[in-house]
């Protein structure tokens, strides 16, 4: 097992009941993506930086694709998130860049009206209530579950999602995908962690009040 190197992660192994965790890069307006809705890591807005780079491999390695994790010689489970999931547009982003399952280090669900079937052998397609699926994994044992995006689903998940971890970049872009996309439904959460990297990237956690 990997050494314990900062606060973040020491307070996320306290606080150890099974959370349903929103993990994801903004921007300082709020969107994930532009407002073409593709791969927003190849985007100027989010640079992929060396400081960036080390956050995530150090602290959750498991939210890495597959050919990064293999490039930088990381395996294993993770050790904060051993479930991910995400809707079919954020899906089929990996699917574009030739991945049928992006994360098969880690138990993945994808959730759509209109998919059937996926090439991913291991994915599990959910097409019915998206939160009586989510609240039945929360019951179960397990580390905490990885919420990818996007907007829409994370809108549909709003009552279950315990915690917020943000990675927002110094940039605004006008318009884009929401991190929230649906009607107003206010929702209070609580800083708990904040980090900021030499990039101007900063890490915000975020409990649900």
């Amino acid at each position: 097992m990997r050494p314990r190197l900062n606060q973040l992660t020491t307070f996320l192994e306290r606080n150890s009941l099974r959370k349903l965790v929103y993990y994801v890069a903004t921007t300082l307006d709020g969107f994930i993506a532009g407002p073409d809705g593709g791969d927003p890591s190849a985007q100027s807005f989010f640079p992929v930086t060396s400081d960036l780079i080390k956050f995530i491999t150090t602290e959750f390695p498991e939210t890495l694709p597959a050919p990064a994790r293999e490039a930088m010689g990381i395996d294993g489970p993770g050790d904060v998130f051993d479930t991910v999931l995400e809707g079919r547009v954020s899906y089929e982003i990996g699917l574009a860049a030739g991945l049928d399952d992006a994360y098969p280090h880690l138990r993945h669900l994808v959730f759509s009206t209109t998919l059937s079937t996926v090439t991913g052998s291991n994915i599990e397609i959910v097409t019915g209530d998206v939160l009586d699926r989510v609240r039945n994994l929360k019951a179960e044992e397990g580390n905490d579950i990885w919420l990818v995006g996007g907007g829409k689903l994370a809108h549909s998940l709003l009552p279950e999602i315990d915690r917020l971890v943000i990675k927002q970049n110094p940039a605004v872009i006008g318009s884009g995908i929401p991190m929230f996309d649906g009607p107003f439904e206010p929702t209070v959460f609580t800083a708990v962690h904040a980090r900021l990297l030499e990039s101007g990237v900063r890490v915000v956690t975020l409990d649900r009040a």
